[in-house]
């Protein structure tokens, strides 16, 4: 039977990946990106879902931006194209190997591209927060998207995640994730893209 990758707030962990101050300029929509998946981080801690973050070679490309709320995290750094390294594994083996994967960050066609088919190798249900991540170049991103379809990753957006894993509006949890949507996402020029499925 097909994977219908619904989300369940017991089974994921969010993946922060290398949104890092050296990147702002270059990062199509990088406020955007940022500003979704700073969204996405306070809506799991509202639910209890563990969030990893890290960071590209953070001595040469900076901390991770402020405005994406981490403060208390660790950044796991790293050099690799992965997040999937072995600190990050023996944080994953910590939170019990959680089925399902959310990834956040950048770039779409390297590091969320490595980290998205290093999961799905694991088996674990891979969604592609598409609007909550870029590249330096759109048609990088479109078509890492495209390509990250292909391998068995869910697309999804930052919306639709945060009402999936609430569920229902009975949730006594759901008014946080309701101020959280009190905005709708911004465009981050995925029109484009989407208009060719």
């Amino acid at each position: 039977m097909a994977k219908i990758g619904r989300l369940s707030a017991k089974d994921a962990v969010l993946f922060l990946c290398d949104m890092q101050e050296k990147f702002r300029p270059n990062i199509f929509h990088f406020s955007d990106i940022v500003s979704n998946s700073a969204r996405l981080l306070e809506a799991c801690r509202v639910l209890g879902i563990p969030p990893i973050l890290t960071e590209q070679y953070p001595k040469g490309l900076g901390p991770t931006v402020p405005e994406l709320g981490t403060g208390e995290l660790k950044a796991h750094p790293k050099t690799s194209f992965t997040m999937i390294t072995p600190e990050v594994e023996k944080e994953l083996q910590a939170l019990g190997n959680p089925k399902q994967a959310i990834l956040c960050g950048i770039e779409a066609h390297a590091c969320i591209a490595c980290t998205a088919f290093d999961l799905l190798d694991k088996g674990i249900d891979v969604h592609i927060v598409a609007d909550a991540i870029s590249s330096r170049s759109q048609l990088d991103r479109l078509f890492a998207l495209s390509r990250l379809k292909q391998s068995g990753a869910f697309l999804t957006t930052t919306e639709a995640v945060m009402l999936q894993l609430i569920q229902d509006a009975k949730d006594p949890r759901f008014k946080e994730i309701q101020k959280l949507m009190s905005q709708p996402s911004p465009d981050t020029g995925l029109l484009a893209f989407f208009s060719t499925l």
